[in-house]
């Protein structure tokens, strides 16, 4: 009797339906019309003398250009750090339970998110001229510091503190939001737990909210990258586009110079998407109910041992 019953059980499986997907001929139409588009174009650019490749070739790698990428990553480094640091700290002032804490942060937000951050830079740029001294000590008794701002040359100074300044009234609502991302039972249990403050914030909360932060903070570094461009209105010329824009000044083929900036600026935000992309994975772990590849194969290894074990 048992001998005939897998025969009866096979017989009696449903045979699998072939599924054959639908023909849809306007998505290979469009398909071959955009490649067909995207040729000509690479064709037309590759045979227009404007696009001035011999030269593009030429200052590819220039020691200038090479530069200018060192002072526009120099910028984009130094000008995050201190964003972020500052924009956590203002984080921590819009949540504080002190009014004057919270109406403070509040207005530089105000002031820096509601104007243009080239103007921004313009006045930084002009701030030789407004405070052409400063001075470092108690008011009116001691004085320890001394910098006469018009003898220095502090054109990438100003720059980066423009630049950070604008970025870290973004990054505070960025932190913010993912502090207040974190589930209030997080912080009840953590003070349960006889956690001071700074602890439920260092262990419990921040974790957590790394998940929030870390992918709009990716977005800014790329986005500072490109906003470099904009300190030649401090001015400093000194970065990418600002070298670019002397040698094309000297040489007038403006076009294959661009062309030179733009490979870099996609070259080096291309890195940054990479690393971007595994940051974000490594937070977001245990956030998914997908199991990773080494998950998978812990899980088939137990049912294996489970399936050949004693009945």
């Amino acid at each position: 009797m048992s001998s005939t019953e897998p025969a009866a059980t096979t017989a009696a499986d449903p045979t699998p339906i072939k599924a054959i997907p639908v023909r849809k001929p306007g998505q290979i139409i469009a398909a071959v019309v955009v490649v067909v588009l995207v040729v000509l174009f690479i064709y037309g650019a590759a045979t227009n003398p404007a696009y001035g490749w011999s030269t593009y070739g030429k200052y590819l790698f220039d020691t200038r250009i090479l530069s200018g990428v060192g002072y526009t990553l120099a910028l984009t480094v130094l000008a995050m750090v201190i964003g972020v640091v500052l924009g956590a700290l203002l984080a921590v002032m819009r949540l504080s339970p002190n009014r004057v804490l919270r109406s403070v942060g509040w207005v530089y937000l105000w002031i820096f998110r509601g104007t243009p951050v080239y103007v921004q830079l313009v006045f930084w740029g002009l701030f030789p001229s407004i405070y052409k001294t400063i001075d470092l000590g108690i008011p009116f008794t001691v004085q320890f510091a001394h910098f006469d701002i018009q003898d220095l040359n502090a054109a990438f100074t100003f720059a980066m503190i423009g630049l950070a300044l604008n970025e870290s009234a973004y990054m505070a609502e960025i932190v913010r939001a993912g502090i207040l991302s974190v589930g209030e039972g997080q912080t009840e249990a953590s003070k349960a737990l006889g956690m001071s403050w700074g602890q439920t914030m260092w262990r419990t909360v921040l974790p957590q909210a790394m998940r929030v932060i870390i992918p709009p903070t990716g977005n800014e570094v790329i986005s500072m990258l490109k906003t470099t461009t904009l300190v030649t209105a401090v001015p400093y010329s000194a970065e990418l586009y600002g070298r670019a824009n002397d040698i094309a000044g000297v040489n007038f083929q403006p076009i294959p110079l661009l062309l030179v900036a733009s490979t870099w600026y996609l070259a080096v935000t291309s890195v940054l998407m990479v690393g971007q992309f595994y940051i974000e994975r490594y937070y977001s772990r245990g956030s998914t109910r997908t199991l990773t590849g080494r998950q998978l194969q812990a899980l088939a290894k137990a049912a294996s041992h489970h399936e050949g074990g004693p009945a």
